[in-house]
């Protein structure tokens, strides 16, 4: 099947403002903490750049790499760790950020994870984008950028097939006749 990317959903400007309204509440909620800050690649990368320069405090930041995809736009429903964590967490208050929460599974399966394995203090979720109508665990996003509906979206570092990531907006996908 065939896709290209269709109208835009959310402006380059409209990120950043939001970026700076989540950077502005997170901020506050974790002031006089130090935030371990881990990011989830690829797709987060482009937004946690972003919210990251609009965090005041001390931020400590490193990376995972989990996957559910595979190629297409559903979930495999299995979520693995390709890469974990380079810093140790146990103890600490710890922010994931992430690009998108659809199904819930990778967030669910990544809290559970920091916190028992890891022993991780606090576990809170930014997400750039929040899908509510995909959800098939219970699974709490603390920051949300946006709500969207069910439909595929490109752009601003999400991705289809490594395609559209460089994209400056957030756009959704249509299939091609």
């Amino acid at each position: 099947m065939a896709y290209k990317e269709g109208g835009i959903l959310f402006s380059r400007e409209e990120l950043q403002a939001r970026c700076r309204e989540l950077g502005a509440q997170i901020s506050k909620d974790y002031e006089g903490k130090e935030i371990f800050c881990i990011g989830i690649l690829k797709g987060a990368a482009l937004f946690m750049s972003d919210l990251l320069r609009e965090i005041r405090g001390e931020v400590v930041l490193d990376f995972m790499v989990l996957s559910s995809y595979g190629s297409g736009t559903d979930s495999s429903g299995r979520v693995e760790i390709r890469h974990d964590l380079d810093m140790d967490v146990r103890g600490r208050s710890v922010l994931v950020v992430e690009d998108i929460v659809d199904t819930g599974r990778s967030m669910a399966f990544l809290k559970k994870y920091l916190l028992e394995e890891k022993g991780a203090a606090e576990v809170r979720i930014a997400s750039l984008l929040d899908k509510p109508s995909r959800r098939k665990v219970d699974i709490q996003v603390d920051y949300v950028g946006f709500t969207v509906a069910d439909q595929f979206i490109v752009g601003y570092g999400l991705d289809l097939d490594q395609k559209y990531r460089n994209l400056p907006d957030i756009r959704f996908v249509t299939e091609e006749e």
